[in-house]
């Protein structure tokens, strides 16, 4: 892959930024700038929140009306709206990867925090399939949502040095409101959302809402393989000074894995999947010699069966002293099984007992020698998770000075039963059933690896940090911010499920992180900011157990990031423009392929500069942007020094134009999204190339009322056969993992006031 820019172009691209500033004075004067009255919480301490135009920091906020225009498929889906994010969201609504500016990574989401109001749903960003989007579910209770890379969060809240997702939910007010919406699609979807927000008493507010669904699936398995229902309350209390807010959020959504398939077999495209009715109920073996069977049925797929609850108190203690507390405490069952393909496909003839065909284990049909098969593993992975974080912090005004104190803890738990492998040859058809008449389909053994694991981790972190932030002139401010962790982890493992404790281990260990920050306001719309800042990913259950042969203790499996940001913004009523331009190093990275393999220890490089716009005309029209350039180069590596990360494209660009106009008595919005991306390795050895792709989404809503409105949605409008990642397993065998097909979605809302 060619080099897209060098650093002096980088230098260039924010001078090119700063000229923005030219913009008709008069008329930018004369604005009320709401858009400058915009106040993000993350990377504040306790949350306690901050005009977006002061920030010195580069966060970007997505509301509701922007959400309801990009259709996200998934929770992780709608992170691509944010620059400098990377995200492989074809795995289904759970499952995702998630990479944020050129930090290294094999999948998952290992630097990516999702937070509620403030405070991390699980303070672990990733462990083994288990990412934060899994727990989480986008619906009409979400307000906005703040997307902020670096910055600050490594000294505040659970010290994230990538990305962490704020979801802001909607709030109650004087005013009764409700709305219901009916969504239907052309792949089988059935959904019901209600909200209803009010007043219960004075200076008391609620909102409940949520929803319930059903479909076969965008890619069709035959049966209702995505259900799920969730319901959310939030209740605020507003006091002379101050606010109590408390909330719940119940979820039990399933849906199904959408794994990498065969990129060479005639009748497999972006529409197919291995899972449906003549496989979905499936016998595995596991224990000492396999001597144990159990059924499952994968058609149950990924999801989340469990809660999210807390909320925040917020006081004016006097003097110009503020408290914030905010907690959390996340529950439920994160279970995982899915069909996984194994190494390259083959034909019957290839392994059949007769070298000739093999008959279907259901059916009883004869499958031929020049049928495609291929190994499919039945992966069982059950998984109990349990955290609580409290994060209080206190804060002092003076006229030129702001300083803050915070207390970070967190409690982190998974239980953890695995059975994954239990390989045997499938026919490769959508839905294709287990055949008949290849010996290691019948024996215990299987035909391939397996891997089971019993095990029980809990992890405590507890930190102080301190905020400054000293305004040295009316246009300049200068943040200081400190922080002290310690992080302890308690790990025990049964691998092979045979009784006997094989793994164990108790952690301490200790990190100082800190941030270092300038903005200077250049007028009343437009400024720019310089942050530095070191912190740490610090080990949890699956980074051990993964490394056992690399880890000899202490600091050995702490990864450390060390960034820097060089911003500029603009804001008036019309324009939201911010450019960022970012380098970053991340020590100790570690990559293993498949449990047990050798662990591959890195250290990667990054550099490069996110845009993030919004225009908005009179005339009714709209236009977003955001783009990212970047370049990755592992420069530490047994094997890999000098090559790029894995995963990561040079470049990628999303643009949503909207336009609203009268039709008649009613009024019709026009919009769409055109996005980008440019070719990845699909391995850190660079041996694979995934190629770049474009892809196209329109919609349309027309409200013939003021309280009645319909959309219609169509997402990947082309048909694009884009291909998001390889197999992570075995980079070497044509397989890969497509993005979603073309799908349609309509839906029918009702305000009632």
């Amino acid at each position: 892959m060619k080099t897209l820019f060098t650093k002096g172009m980088l230098a260039t691209a924010i001078s090119l930024a700063l000229t923005q500033t030219a913009f008709a004075q008069e008329e930018t004067k004369q604005a009320t700038a709401e858009n400058t009255e915009v106040i993000v919480v993350s990377g504040t301490p306790g949350g306690a929140g901050i005009r977006k135009i002061d920030a010195s920091f580069a966060v970007t906020n997505i509301d509701a009306s922007d959400i309801e225009k990009l259709a996200p498929k998934s929770t992780a889906d709608l992170f691509k709206a944010i620059p400098g994010v990377w995200v492989e969201s074809s795995g289904g609504e759970s499952g995702a990867n998630v990479f944020v500016r050129g930090f290294p990574g094999g999948g998952d989401a290992p630097f990516l925090t999702i937070a509620l109001e403030g405070s991390p749903i699980y303070p672990a960003s990733t462990l083994s399939f288990l990412e934060n989007s899994q727990m989480f579910r986008i619906d009409d209770t979400i307000e906005m949502i703040e997307g902020l890379r670096g910055g600050p969060n490594p000294v505040v809240s659970n010290g994230q040095p990538g990305l962490t997702t704020n979801f802001r939910l909607k709030r109650g007010g004087e005013d009764t409101e409700a709305s219901v919406k009916y969504t239907v699609s052309d792949y089988g979807l059935n959904r019901v959302d209600l909200v209803l927000s009010g007043a219960l008493a004075d200076d008391l507010y609620y909102m409940v809402g949520g929803y319930v669904k059903s479909s076969d699936g965008i890619r069709d398995a035959g049966f209702s393989s995505e259900e799920g229902n969730q319901f959310t309350v939030n209740l605020t209390k507003i006091f002379d000074k101050g606010e109590l807010n408390l909330y719940t959020r119940q979820t039990d959504d399933h849906g199904t894995w959408y794994l990498p398939t065969p990129l060479n077999v005639d009748g497999i495209d972006a529409n197919y999947t291995q899972i449906g009715p003549l496989n979905r109920q499936a016998t595995i073996n596991y224990g000492p010699d396999n001597a144990t069977s159990e059924s499952f049925d994968f058609g149950d797929g990924r999801g989340w069966d469990g809660h999210v609850s807390g909320g925040s108190l917020k006081l004016e203690l006097g003097g110009g002293w503020h408290l914030v507390d905010r907690f959390n405490l996340t529950k439920g069952d994160a279970n995982t099984f899915g069909l996984v393909p194994d190494g390259s496909a083959i034909t019957v003839a290839e392994v059949a007992d007769n070298g000739e065909s093999a008959t279907g284990a259901v059916t009883g049909n004869t499958y031929d020698g020049d049928t495609p098969i291929q190994q499919i593993g039945r992966w069982v992975v059950l998984k109990d998770v349990e955290s609580f974080t409290n994060d209080l912090a206190v804060s002092k005004s003076w006229d030129n000075f702001d300083t803050s104190f915070g207390i970070y803890s967190a409690t982190t738990k998974a239980e953890d039963w695995w059975s994954i492998g239990n390989q045997a040859y499938y026919a490769l058809v959508p839905g294709g059933e287990m055949l008949d008449g290849i010996a290691c389909n019948s024996s215990a053994e299987g035909c391939g690896w397996s891997y089971d694991i019993n095990s029980v981790g809990d992890a405590s972190t507890f930190a102080l940090y301190a905020t400054s932030t000293w305004y040295a002139a009316e246009d300049l401010s200068i943040d200081l911010g400190l922080r002290r962790e310690n992080h302890e982890v308690s790990y025990s493992v049964d691998e092979g499920l045979d009784g006997v404790i094989n793994k164990a281990l108790e952690y301490d260990e200790n990190k100082t992180s800190w941030t270092l920050g300038a903005n200077y306001a250049l007028n009343d719309f437009s400024g720019v900011f310089v942050r530095m800042n070191r912190g740490y990913k610090m080990p949890y259950f699956d980074d051990f157990r993964d490394n056992w042969g690399a880890y000899t203790g202490g600091n050995d499996l702490i990864k450390e990031v060390t960034q820097g940001e060089l911003g500029y913004k603009y804001m008036n009523d019309n324009i939201q423009f911010f450019a960022t331009a970012f380098a970053n190093e991340v020590k100790g990275d570690t990559f293993v392929r498949l449990p047990g393999a050798p662990a591959e220890i890195l250290t990667n490089e990054a550099y490069g500069i996110e845009f993030d716009g919004k225009y908005n005309h009179d005339s009714g029209f709209s236009l977003s942007v955001n783009a990212t350039l970047q370049e990755t180069e592992i420069t530490a590596s047994a094997t890999n020094e000098g090559n790029e990360a894995q995963r990561q494209p040079g470049w990628q660009v999303r643009m949503t134009p909207s336009y609203g106009f009268d039709v008649g008595d009613m009024y019709a919005t026009v919009y769409g999204t055109f996005s980008a991306v440019d070719d990845r390795f699909g391995d850190n050895e660079n041996t694979v190339i995934l190629e770049g792709y474009e892809k196209v989404d329109v919609g349309m809503t027309l409200e013939p009322t003021d309280a009645l409105r319909v959309q219609l949605s169509i997402d990947n409008l082309t048909d694009e056969q884009g291909i998001t990642e390889g197999d992570p397993r075995n980079p070497d065998s044509p397989n890969g993992r497509y993005i979603m097909p073309r799908s349609m979605k309509l839906s029918v809302s009702y305000l009632f006031f």
